[in-house]
């Protein structure tokens, strides 16, 4: 599963509007992604949708689609810290 896409329904804008980052984009999914949350630490998730705000991130897991905050490391790679469910505009303003 490779690919740079948009939740459905956000368009980038909105995005930007409510992360307050006008230079958020999307990334491709393409990358390791592991979880540094009890009790599934260094449990692997499989992204839907990752984006990007500098050295943050927020991906959308392909498993249960609940949305992960997390860091994007110098390879590409995310460690994701913290947990929003299914609430991406809660976890857009929480950045």
């Amino acid at each position: 599963m490779t690919g740079a896409r948009l939740p459905a329904g956000w368009s980038l804008q909105q995005i930007r509007e409510v992360s307050g980052d006008r230079e958020a984009v999307p990334l491709d999914t393409d990358r390791a992604v592991t979880r540094a949350l009890p009790p599934a630490a260094d449990e692997v998730i499989c992204p839907a949708i990752v984006l990007g705000f500098h050295t943050l991130c927020l991906v959308q897991s392909a498993d249960d689609a609940e949305w992960y905050m997390g860091s994007l490391n110098d390879d590409g790679s995310i460690i994701c810290w913290s947990n929003y469910g299914d609430n991406l505009y809660e976890a857009l303003r929480g950045l």
